[in-house]
């Protein structure tokens, strides 16, 4: 029971309790003061007619004396009238029954009255000649006494429950501070830091909430605190100070991890940026113009790359960066090189910094490949392009001994047209266990592929990138989550399945309309559907994502972060979405070595700042019994990997 419930429970038994006792004494009182009036009422009477009687008693004048009678009897205000001579005979007697058809019988047993007798002599000159006896009737009595404890009753009520509904409303303006503190410890088990303001009057409860507001900031600063810690951990360990972008160490990382995917194509281009001439800008403006230069740069490569999915730009050295574009071919990669050195034209124009830059030099590559050789390749590259003059590129596809399948634009766009339309897409399911119980499936990812007309498959690294180029990517993130909601949970084998939606359908206003009117649809029978996102998806759509994620949890279903960790965002946007879970990127997995290397004290800083949010981390990319074996040590709540659980079709 509330408090606000017992507080006023205990003002009902207050009052109820001051009215019983008013009442029983206002009713004693009542009864008391009626008894004595038809005392005196009975005694008055018979003192009257015994002075008048005794003016007839001398000449015997019976029917003058019994008419006296009569007449006061008849008044009704008398139950018995008796008139005795000296001998006790009864020369005049008037009487009736008592009837008191308007009060209820249980009053008159729980209030008896007493009716009253009063005796006078009736005198003969100075003898006594008789007697004379009155009773009062007590009816009106009764009756009396009943209207004054009905009415008394009613007025109790009334004022009982205006003084309810008045304690009640003054109960809940008293008790708005700690209603207040109840919602703010909510908030703060859900990880939402309220401070309570202004602060009420009353000492004990202005002190309560002073002591939960105290609270509040301390939880905030702690975890504040390991946001910050995590953070400049991930940035020491693998990002530029200069440039807050990815060092040598992160971008090896994520073209390791990239390349180290079991089962699936491997391609893509490797992009070497260097800028012209900064030792001699460093010597004659000083090294804050040269620095102004590389972040000039850095921001060019940002933003050219940012609309890319998977890409990852570093600086590798001075005046060096690379550039990784994950399933990308010889024309996106030139286009994307091409582009970068038109800007450092345009900018030239401009008399902008970026005049006469530098050179790019890139290639392509369709098979595993160290990162070193990239490296040694894009550097072969970029002199060539160094040779050609400022602001030039060269990229060159690295040989190998397996023929890709090329495909123009028009070629690629009306294969997957085609397999949108004949609905020619295959649902794969890979499981994410519990960290400590790999036979308990925590929720199984839908990996996408496409079948082609020779009944071969196309995996989702080798066609999703493309139709992000060609403006076919909605329209895929429908089709998939349309055949995912068509599966029951025995189909799925799980409860719950994750779909991973791109970017450009977050942004797209249609889709997420159609997207929360089909999951009102959704029937019971079928899996929870939990939405992943990629980290870069969370950061720079963070309003639109909170709030489509606040309405996909109003209907029973979740959301997620995917590739947590591959960008340098703040954790601080963890605490505005409150996901169900992240997904260490694959990169962070794949470079835990040790108990004691960056990688294992990032994920288990990582874990500390997101549990404090009560938000689950899942560590995907497990291939080798030894990163199992080190994850396990760790704080996650679930792991996905090859070494886990083999992709297999379920639809």
């Amino acid at each position: 029971m509330t408090l606000f419930r017992q507080l006023l429970l205990f003002i009902l038994i207050l009052i109820l309790t001051l009215f019983t006792v008013s009442w029983v004494t206002r009713l004693q009182a009542t009864r008391t003061y009626l008894q004595q009036q038809l005392q005196s009422h009975a005694q008055d009477t018979a003192t009257s007619l015994g002075l008048t009687i005794s003016a007839y008693s001398a000449q015997d004048d019976m029917a003058a004396a019994e008419t006296i009678v009569n007449t006061i009897f008849d008044r009704g205000y008398y139950r018995l009238i008796v008139l005795r001579d000296l001998d006790g005979q009864v020369r005049i007697k008037r009487s009736v029954e008592v009837a008191m058809d308007t009060v209820p019988a249980w009053f008159i047993h729980l209030v008896p009255l007493e009716p009253p007798r009063a005796t006078a002599g009736i005198m003969n000159g100075w003898f006594q000649a008789g007697t004379i006896l009155v009773e009062s009737h007590p009816g009106f009595a009764y009756s009396s006494l009943w209207d004054t404890t009905v009415n008394m009753t009613r007025w109790y009520l009334l004022l009982a429950a205006l003084a309810c509904l008045a304690g009640g409303m003054g109960l809940r303006l008293l008790l708005r501070p700690l209603a207040r503190v109840e919602d703010q410890a909510r908030a703060l088990s859900q990880r939402r830091f309220e401070i309570q303001e202004p602060l009420p009057r009353t000492r004990e409860l202005r002190q309560v909430v002073q002591a939960m507001n105290q609270t509040t900031l301390r939880v905030k600063t702690m975890f504040e605190e390991q946001a910050r810690t995590a953070q400049q951990l991930r940035r020491q360990a693998y990002s530029d100070p200069l440039t807050n972008l990815g060092n040598r160490r992160y971008l090896e990382n994520q073209v390791a991890s990239w390349m180290d995917r079991p089962g699936t194509e491997i391609r893509g281009a490797f992009l070497l940026v260097h800028i012209t001439g900064l030792k001699e800008l460093n010597e004659e403006k000083g090294f804050q113009a040269g620095d102004e230069r590389i972040q000039a740069v850095a921001d060019l490569l940002r933003a050219r790359t940012g609309g890319i999915p998977g890409a990852a730009v570093a600086r590798l050295t001075g005046g060096d960066f690379g550039v990784f574009l994950p399933d990308t071919g010889l024309d996106e990669a030139s286009h994307v090189a091409d582009a970068i050195c038109q800007r450092f034209w345009d900018q030239g124009a401009e008399n902008h910094p970026l005049s006469d830059t530098g050179s790019i030099g890139g290639v392509v590559f369709g098979r595993k490949t160290s990162f070193s050789s990239l490296l040694a390749g894009a550097d072969s590259a970029l002199q060539a392009a160094s040779g050609k003059g400022p602001n030039q590129w060269v990229i060159r596809r690295i040989p190998t001994r397996i023929e890709d399948v090329v495909r123009g634009r028009i070629g690629w766009k009306k294969v997957l047209e085609q397999a949108i339309a004949e609905e020619a897409i295959v649902l794969f399911g890979q499981a994410c266990v519990a960290l400590n119980d790999p036979q308990r499936v925590l929720h199984r990812e839908i990996l996408a592929r496409l079948r082609e007309s020779d009944g071969g498959l196309l995996r989702a690294e080798q066609f999703v990138p493309l139709a992000h180029r060609l403006g076919l990517i909605t329209r895929l993130d429908r089709s998939v989550v349309e055949k995912t909601m068509a599966l029951t949970k025995e189909q799925a084998g799980a409860d719950q399945l994750a779909i991973n939606i791109s970017p450009t359908s977050l942004a797209d206003g249609p889709f997420t309309t159609w997207l929360l009117a089909r999951l009102e649809e959704t029937g019971r029978d079928r899996p929870r559907l939990i939405f992943e996102f990629t980290e870069f998806a969370a950061v720079h759509h963070l309003e639109l994502l909170a709030e489509l994620g606040r309405r996909i949890r109003d209907l029973g279903h979740g959301y997620g972060i995917d590739h947590f960790g591959q960008g340098f965002a703040n954790f601080g946007y963890l605490k505005s979405l409150q996901p169900d879970y992240v997904k260490i990127d694959r990169a962070f997995t794949r470079e835990l070595v040790s108990a004691g290397s960056d990688s294992h004290f990032f994920i288990h800083s990582l874990c500390s700042v997101a549990h404090s949010l009560g938000i689950a981390v899942h560590g995907e990319g497990v291939e080798t019994t030894d990163q199992h074996l080190l994850l396990r040590g760790l704080s996650l709540d679930g792991l996905q990997g090859y070494h886990l659980d083999q992709p297999r079709e379920i639809a």
